[in-house]
């Protein structure tokens, strides 16, 4: 695992959008998954402007979901398809054919969830994940305590994640679905590079335990440390309470050009 400290969220949407135009540049129908939530907009922002200023093609590149509300309509302006079409795919003008998520509509959900699952290793796997971090150490919406090979299934979700959730509907938590799909923490790992975006002080003790601390499924995010290709970027404020954080700037500020992100 690679932890890299940045001084700001700018900064650190700024480093992740040059790794993925880099892959584009590289691999030019690369499968991003993106996360949803405040803290990736400047990843998206930052890419946006490369593709409008030329410095990369994105036409073949395509894009999935890493989770969906259960029961809230396709076009509810809050569910997960129309925030990642709205932060991502619009403003890097690509097609809708593009994008790829789980039916949170769906009837059977188990069976939606299964079709998510078979659906990403069969269009090539995930290049690059995109990840944020819950308080308690969530990726995507595997709460605390899920198995650490799950795969994509239906989760309920914690009060805590509700509550954090609300503002995202007016502050009002009785809006904020009880159920999701999310890819399982297994299928997250299969992804081919993990980048986790953390960002405030709010995450800073689930930065701590998810990095320096024991591999547990009480802190999902640890899984990361199972990954052969992990990056963690982290603002100053999410990196206080890291015991290693010189180390970890000493390495990045040693780390050879030709490595990349």
């Amino acid at each position: 695992m690679e932890v890299v400290i940045v001084p700001d969220a700018q900064a650190g949407g700024e480093l992740i959008a040059e790794a993925m135009a880099a892959l584009l540049r590289r691999k030019p129908d690369a499968l991003l998954g993106v996360a949803t939530g405040s803290t990736p907009l400047p990843v998206y922002e930052a890419l946006t402007a490369k593709v409008r200023a030329g410095e990369v093609d994105v036409s073949r590149a395509r894009v999935c979901q890493l989770d969906e509300y259960v029961g809230l309509p396709a076009d509810h302006p809050e569910s997960y398809r129309s925030t990642v079409l709205r932060q991502v795919v619009e403003p890097l003008g690509l097609p809708a054919s593009s994008f790829m998520g789980p039916d949170g509509t769906a009837e059977d959900v188990q069976a939606a969830c299964e079709a998510y699952d078979r659906a990403l290793p069969a269009a090539g796997g995930v290049d690059l994940q995109l990840l944020g971090i819950g308080t308690d150490g969530h990726i995507g919406f595997n709460e605390p305590c899920s198995s650490l090979a799950s795969r994509t299934r239906i989760k309920t979700l914690t009060e805590q994640t509700r509550v954090d959730n609300a503002r995202f509907f007016d502050g009002d938590i009785d809006q904020v679905p009880h159920h999701v799909i999310t890819q399982g923490i297994g299928t997250i790992l299969e992804a081919r590079h993990l980048v986790l975006l953390a960002t405030g002080e709010g995450k800073a003790d689930a930065v701590a335990a998810s990095v320096e601390g024991p591999v547990a499924a009480l802190v999902p995010a640890s899984a990361l440390q199972l990954h052969p290709h992990a990056t963690v970027v982290v603002d100053e404020a999410a990196a206080s309470k890291l015991k290693l954080a010189d180390y970890f700037r000493h390495t990045y500020a040693n780390k050879p050009v030709w490595q990349g992100l």
